[in-house]
């Protein structure tokens, strides 16, 4: 007996509709590895379909007063919170998720953030108006940029939709937004939520795969794309967003070093590491997987952290007692899995290192200790519960370690020593450092990297900023 499948379909303008030729993806639940849904493989039709409806709806939305988008964005975040269960079971099926860590980790940071971003509508900031030559005065007028197309991720797609609509919409944009063709159900139910406050055409939702993603950053419409990705896929956006010159904004990949001092508490260090590398699988730009411990503490520091990845649970959605859920989809596991059969002979698993079950995508954590600087699983992002140990000698090699590779979004220093954690802050080239902690983030303060972990800030008054558009007035005052 088959079970049917349950139908996604794209927001448009207003209303749900199926792709414009019919096609369809199966979208799989990574906690069971069986499809439970068909989605939208959407088109050029599709796109501009999405574009148009968003053109012709920012004209009005651009000219609303700060205080009426906010009313909206406070209804928004109402709405998230009267329906939490829904978003909830969405995402755990689009993700395999842990239900209870859901509700209490990432829902409550949601509204918390729109709620942000709709206090921040009323308050942008410029400089004054004045006479910079004599009879004229300058003023600063501070703009929507116009329509703006947005891809979201797998790793969390409900919270990453949080962080393009919300600023996006304060400020006075359209928005297109295309949620990951693996997790579209939660954006889909979004985009249901949303559309019940905004005016249609402000608010879109197109699914789809790359070639869909590809469309609406090449499409004339918008005047802004933003994308949380990988490397390639932000190196690709940027490359076809320059033919017509549109504003980019990229958080793409991470390989935060966490830098563990010897005079560190070793215990608080070990526990709070294992929760920030092993939590949603490590698929996490930031997460803490790249550990790098004085040469003086490296031995203990290892056993610690074996133990307390074998104490670590992954599990289904429903067991109350997971710390993680599955990989994200068949090809993540293949990478995973890719990185720990690749591992150069001097290196050693000391936890885990395997898949979990025959059903569904769940990977064991992980710990790897022997590694050298160049190794590729200290150059490149694995994107799952794998916990790297290398060894330093003193503070200059740790930092020569730490920045030695090519992304640039978050990293950590565990220290007692306050003069040495405000050397390490300065000199770790990284667009966020946590200090005897690592991971938590707010929306009052600005995320984003440098390097090949893209530009743009996401979260905090920065990131709404960069939907706006900075312009110069100037008039006489001579008659």
């Amino acid at each position: 007996m088959t079970t049917e499948l349950r139908r996604l379909r794209n927001y448009i303008d207003g209303e749900f509709r199926d792709a414009a030729d019919g096609r369809t993806i199966e979208v799989v639940n990574p906690a069971t590895g069986q499809a439970y849904a068909t989605s939208p493989l959407s088109g050029q039709e599709d796109v501009d379909a999405a574009m148009a409806a968003a053109a012709a709806a920012f004209p009005a939305w651009r000219d609303s007063t700060p205080a009426e988008r906010q009313r909206v964005l406070l209804k928004i975040a109402d709405a998230f919170e009267e329906r939490a269960e829904e978003l909830i079971a969405a995402e755990s099926e689009n993700t395999g998720k842990p239900i209870e860590l859901t509700r209490t980790e990432e829902v409550p940071p949601m509204v918390d953030q729109i709620r942000f971003f709709a206090g921040a509508a009323r308050l942008l900031e410029g400089r004054s108006a004045g006479e910079y030559m004599e009879g004229l005065t300058s003023i600063v007028r501070r703009e929507p940029v116009g329509v703006c197309a947005q891809v979201a991720p797998w790793n969390y797609p409900m919270m990453m939709a949080v962080w393009k609509f919300a600023p996006a919409l304060a400020a006075g944009n359209t928005v297109v937004l295309k949620p990951s063709d693996t997790t579209p159900a939660s954006t889909v139910l979004i985009a249901e939520i949303i559309g019940a406050i905004v005016p249609k055409g402000v608010f879109n939702v197109v699914c789809g795969d790359r070639d869909t993603g590809r469309a609406m950053v090449e499409h004339k419409t918008p005047a802004m794309a933003s994308i949380t990705g990988s490397v390639r896929a932000g190196m690709q956006v940027a490359e076809s967003a320059s033919k017509d010159v549109k504003r980019v904004h990229l958080e793409l990949g991470g390989k935060a070093p966490v830098v563990v001092f010897e005079d560190a508490d070793l215990a608080k260090a070990v526990e709070d590491i294992a929760v920030a590398g092993y939590f949603n699988a490590g698929q996490d730009c930031t997460a803490a997987t790249r550990v790098l411990v004085h040469e003086s503490i490296h031995d203990e520091f290892v056993t610690a952290l074996a133990k307390a990845a074998a104490d670590t649970k992954t599990g289904q959605p429903d067991d109350a007692d997971v710390l993680y859920g599955p990989l994200n989809n068949a090809n993540q596991l293949k990478q995973v899995t890719g990185f720990i059969e690749r591992l150069p002979a001097h290196a050693k698993v000391e936890a885990g290192g395997h898949r979990v079950g025959d059903q569904g995508y769940f990977y064991a954590p992980t710990v790897v200790s022997g590694l050298k600087q160049d190794d590729e699983i200290i150059q490149n992002e694995v994107f799952g519960p794998v916990i790297t140990v290398q060894s330093f000698t003193d503070e200059a090699q740790a930092l020569e370690y730490a920045n030695g590779v090519e992304y640039a979004l978050a990293s950590s220093v565990w220290t007692k020593d306050h003069a040495r954690a405000m050397r390490m802050s300065k000199n770790l080239d990284f667009g966020c450092v946590w200090i005897n902690t690592h991971i938590p983030l707010v929306a009052e303060m600005p995320h984003g990297g440098f390097k090949k972990s893209g530009y743009g800030k996401d979260l905090s008054a920065y990131g709404f900023e960069d939907y706006t558009r900075i312009k110069h007035v100037m008039t006489s005052i001579e008659g």
